[in-house]
Order: C-alpha cells, then structure tokens, then sequence
C-alpha cells in the first residue's frame, strides 16, 4: 500500500514563549493559552490526541492517542516563512530585513519608476487598517498602497476595480525581482481589496516568496520520485521550488476540504497544508474567540479524517510560530510549537519531549520515506515512534 504523509501546519497555532522571546519583545506569549479557557473553544480530537499532555501546556489525557513534542525555533526569526522553511530543514541564522520606518527611498522611487504608478503608506500597518487609511485615496489617485509589518514583506494592496488582479500580481513580481541581497524580504505579497469604503479584503491575496537558499525535504522528496503536494500557501512559501501539485484555497474551511478530497485519492508521496485563518484572520486581529472558533472547526475536521486514514498514513499537526491573539501586539510571537503524530504505524503516547528544532519534523518525513536527508537538518524521531 501506498505511503502517505499528511502534515498539517496550523499557521500561528503557538504553546508558549521561548526562551529568547525577549528579543522579540513577545514575553508571556502563549496562543493556545490565549484561547483554550474561551466558550467557542471545543477541541475534544487535540486533546484525545496529546495536544495538553505537551510539556508546559497542562491538562492531558491519561493515554494520548497521538505521540507529541513541544517543537523550539531554531532560526532567526518568527515569521512564516524561516517558520516554514525550518519545519522542510532549512536553519536560518540570521533574520530576513524588516523595515520598522518603512523601505528605502531609493526602493520606493524605483518600484514607482518601474510600474508606472506612485506608492503611497509606505509604513508598517495592520492590513485591515490600511486600506481604511490609504483606501480612498488609491481609489481617487491610483496610487499603490505600499506598507509592511513586523514580518519580512513588503505588501501590495489595491482595489480590484482600479487595479485588476493580474495586474497587482504584476506589479508584485516586479517588486520581487527587485528586493534580493540585503533588500531580500522573505515574502511580496498582493493585498487586493474590494467594496465601498471602508472596503474588504478579497479572496485574492498571493504571496511571492524568496526562494529557499538551499534543498529542503520537498526537493528531496520530488527527486526520490514522490508526489509533493501543496494546500494553501505552502506553494507561495516555497516559490514552487519541489512541489509537484498545488491547491490554492481561500480559507481554513477550503484548505480542510481540499485535504480530505486529497486523503481519498491515490498518491505515494507528501502532502503539506497550511490553514492561514488562524494567523491572517484570528491572530493577527487580536480576535481570541475567533482564534477559539477555528481551532473547534479544526478539531471537527478531525473527526472524519481520523476515521479515514489509511493503514499507510501518517499525519501530523503543527505549527510555524505563534500569534498570540490576547497581546496588544498584533504581530507574530516567539513561541514553541506542538508536534502530534498518529497513524496505524505509529505509537500512541510517545513523549518526544522538547524538540531543539522545527527540522526535526522535515528529517522524520524523510525517515518515513526512507529518504537521505543529504544536507537538510534536523533528527529525525521515526524510529521512536514506529511500531
């Protein structure tokens, strides 16, 4: 029977500050801590699975049906993308440039020249708040709407009847082109929105990323002859580099849905998710009750696709970094991440205890597959949780 690997990243999805998320200014961090005691938060399937029996997160089950660890960063940063990278085994030591006062004018007044279009914001700014600020005066003069965050990006938001949407991502394209060496943000990404003031964000977002400084499991993977399939925004993240099929969706309930079509089709390979809602929603707009919401709706999904799993499946549940959504921050936070891992072939309550890196997850896919993790980092743990 076909092998097949399903790991899901909750985008945000946190357990608690590391040890250095001073340097972040996140300390008392904790995103599942921010939303677990909330009335919308119902996760009977995480928790039957180990997630509270996590060291530090409290409140376990007596016997676990998943084995789980608490996963450390060990890369420079606390975004998406190094988050990403990390968990497929690449270690970034130093962090992507972010631009707390806004970018260069020398990279401004070449992104205007070469679009044909003036910039206006050019400041680091929440995207909903954004548009209300900038929103109409785009729609008056044309101008881009170009504003950051404390994350590497470098955002694009226009109104899809002034800029069409092939259009933005052409501009988007541009801009990546340009930001490389020491300019070289780890994600361009088109903010399109819509409506009348104070206007909605669309469906239409698409990230640009850098592409990664070296292979990562994915490319490994793909060359060992196994499908590597992508949902959501994992295509985005990794610029296409070694993903063999793509499903772009437009919500956490798309993503799941595009999942569990994908558990019922025949393929040997990877498939790796992110369900975004939890940061690009819920997090990132301190919204606790509906960062609670989407964790139950994800642990209702669970239900069916527990059920479904082949006697070759392996799934796993993760996360990328934290979004505390009970700060004043809205930025991301500096968090450990959980690691649950089930499957027929696989312990039940396994305590993997604290994990030195995200890529550990990368080198036990790999394992699985019987894959050589070349020059990929990590440990792997498969053998320890294998029957």
């Amino acid at each position: 029977m076909a092998k097949r690997f399903f790991l899901i990243v909750l985008d945000s999805f946190g357990v608690g500050e590391l040890p250095d998320a001073s340097l972040w200014h996140d300390e008392g961090s904790n995103t599942l801590g921010a939303i677990r005691d909330h009335p919308a938060f119902h996760c009977p399937n995480l928790q039957r699975l180990g997630l509270f029996n996590i060291d530090g997160v409290g409140g376990g089950v007596p016997m676990p049906e998943a084995s789980y660890a608490k996963m450390a960063e060990r890369s420079m940063g606390k975004d998406t993308t190094i988050g990403h990278w990390e968990i497929a085994g690449i270690i970034s030591p130093e962090p992507l440039p972010t631009y707390p006062n806004g970018f260069p004018a020398e990279i401004i007044e070449e992104f205007e020249k070469r679009t044909g279009r003036k910039a206006i914001c050019n400041l680091p700014y929440s995207g909903t708040e954004v548009i209300k600020d900038y929103g109409e005066e785009h729609m008056r003069t044309g101008a881009l709407i170009v504003y950051t965050s404390a994350d590497s990006v470098f955002q694009i938001a226009a109104h899809e009847d002034v800029v069409p949407v092939e259009e933005l991502y052409r501009y988007c394209a541009i801009a990546r082109e340009m930001l490389t060496g020491k300019h070289g943000v780890g994600r361009v990404i088109a903010r399109p929105f819509a409506g009348e003031y104070p206007f909605t964000r669309t469906a239409n977002r698409h990230d640009f990323s850098l592409l990664p400084p070296s292979e990562t499991m994915l490319d490994l993977l793909k060359k060992a002859g196994y499908a590597t399939v992508s949902v959501g925004k994992i295509y985005d993240i990794f610029a296409g580099k070694g993903v063999s099929e793509s499903h772009r969706t437009t919500s956490n309930a798309h993503g799941m849905q595009v999942t569990k079509e994908l558990q019922q089709k025949d393929f040997e390979g990877l498939c790796f998710v992110n369900l975004v809602d939890f940061d690009m929603k819920y997090g990132h707009r301190n919204d606790v009750a509906g960062y609670a919401a989407a964790a139950t709706e994800f642990d209702a999904f669970l239900t069916s696709f527990l059920k479904d799993m082949r006697d070759e499946d392996v799934l796993l549940i993760t996360a990328d970094h934290g979004c505390d959504p009970s700060t004043p921050s809205t930025d991301h936070s500096r968090e450990y991440t959980p690691m649950l891992i089930c499957g027929k072939g696989v312990k039940s309550g396994v305590d993997l205890g604290t994990r030195a890196s995200f890529s550990d997850i990368s080198a036990t896919v790999l394992s699985y597959f019987g894959v050589d993790r070349e020059e990929t980092a990590g440990e792997s743990f498969w053998e320890e949780v294998a029957k």
